[in-house]
């Protein structure tokens, strides 16, 4: 049966390398191996109490519509414009520069697509017009795509939070400097490529200058509003607790409302965008997790958890290797780690304490090895955007990310586990 369930698990990421529905494959597995195993009611349960999780669906959805109303308020475009604006007047810090600021508004806005499209638009056709390589330029915005792994509406945290019986916020405070300082590495890294490669700021003749006749002017308080909810979550947080404790749909809704009456947006397109983005939530990201929750009791009824946990408690270092590895190659072969990283931690990461790990440190590497494995997949939909906005082809971002996305999983495995 271990071995039939295997064979299933298998087919099932080869379905979803080749782009089958990811939530329809997982389903199906899921539901195929808890037959075989006698278990298809236990599995159906997961399903549902996923799409119903109080702690879990709040916090998704009212993300995915705070950053809607984000993006159709222009508040995304007067941060990015002034991120982009910081980095023209240091051109040795241009490419750096690029990564850590895609990086940054990935955290407040955690999608790597929107993220990419957002940033890439602006901050690219600026690397190529001060004589930065195209694909060079590209893969310095997709690089900084992983930035929402640190943030409290990322599927992941959620999820971690409630295995772990802690907020979203200790989970994040739990991984933040390792993944801040791989954040750093990685766009070093990518520099030094640049250096040696010869495609840095001024290498390339792109005859394309800057024109700043029609520049666009940034409003400063529009540009920090994205980061409010963040803000106001930082300073509430058990670790710092400087004002009244917020919960991540608490502090959505509020910046929500702050945009709204900052921008003086038209109230009732607003609301709309904001609960579109609820619906989107749910659609994209909680159905899809109810679908992994199946996937992972379908794992447990067929015996292959079972399995993988004794062969993981020999070895504390298969363990630290599978979690941050297995996510990142599943990551970089499909162009996106989701299904890997979320199987992950619903079959193993409870079980964290039998390796000599704990939750939050276990999960928290499978998130960030496949969030690190996606940042250098030559077809994930973030790579892509920036390939095609820089007009070169998507695996030479992946051939220019990879030493950068390696390393950084090394160091955030090595100082988190």
């Amino acid at each position: 049966m271990i071995w039939l369930g295997l064979a299933i698990v298998i087919a099932t990421f080869y379905a979803i390398i080749k782009n089958y529905e990811t939530r329809m494959v997982l389903f199906i597995s899921g539901a195929v191996m808890a037959i075989l195993g006698g278990g298809l009611a236990g599995a159906f349960e997961s399903f549902v109490k996923t799409m119903v999780e109080g702690g879990l669906v709040p916090t998704i959805c009212t993300v995915m519509g705070f950053s809607y109303v984000m993006d159709c308020t222009g508040c995304t475009k007067h941060l990015v414009t002034f991120l982009t604006n910081l980095l023209k007047k240091v051109k040795i810090l241009l490419v750096p520069g690029a990564v850590l600021a895609t990086f940054a508004i990935n955290i407040a806005l955690p999608s790597a697509a929107g993220a990419a499209a957002a940033v890439g638009a602006l901050l690219i056709p600026t690397l190529i017009g001060t004589g930065v390589h195209p694909a060079l330029a590209a893969s310095a915005v997709f690089l900084g795509t992983w930035g929402s792994s640190m943030s409290p509406g990322l599927m992941f945290n959620p999820q971690i939070a409630k295995m772990a019986q802690v907020d979203v916020m200790t989970v994040i405070a739990t991984f933040s400097a390792q993944a801040t300082a791989a954040a750093f590495v990685a766009a070093l890294l990518l520099a030094v490529i640049a250096h040696i490669k010869k495609e840095g700021p001024g290498s390339q003749h792109s005859g394309e200058a800057i024109d700043d006749k029609d520049k666009f002017h940034v409003n400063y308080i529009w540009a920090i509003t994205p980061v409010v909810p963040l803000v106001l979550l930082i300073l509430g947080s058990k670790q710092v607790h400087m004002i009244p404790e917020f919960s991540v749909p608490q502090a959505m809704v509020i910046g929500t409302i702050i945009g709204m009456l900052i921008t003086r947006f038209n109230v009732s397109e607003a609301t709309k965008k904001f609960f579109k983005g609820n619906g989107d939530g749910f659609a994209d990201i909680v159905c899809l997790m109810a679908a992994a929750a199946m996937f992972t009791q379908g794992m447990t009824a067929i015996g292959i958890t079972g399995a993988l946990i004794d062969v993981m408690k020999n070895s504390q270092q298969i363990a630290q290797v599978a979690s941050a590895f297995g996510p990142f190659i599943i990551g970089v072969v499909s162009g996106s780690g989701n299904a890997a990283a979320l199987a992950f931690n619903g079959a193993v990461t409870p079980h964290a304490a039998q390796f000599g790990y704990g939750i939050i440190e276990l999960g928290s590497m499978a998130q960030i090895g496949a969030g690190l494995g996606r940042t250098m997949s030559p077809v994930a939909g973030a790579g892509i955007i920036c390939a095609k906005i820089a007009g070169v082809n998507p695996m030479e971002l992946a051939k220019r990310n990879a030493i950068p996305t390696i390393v950084a999983t090394l160091i955030v495995m090595f100082t988190l586990l």
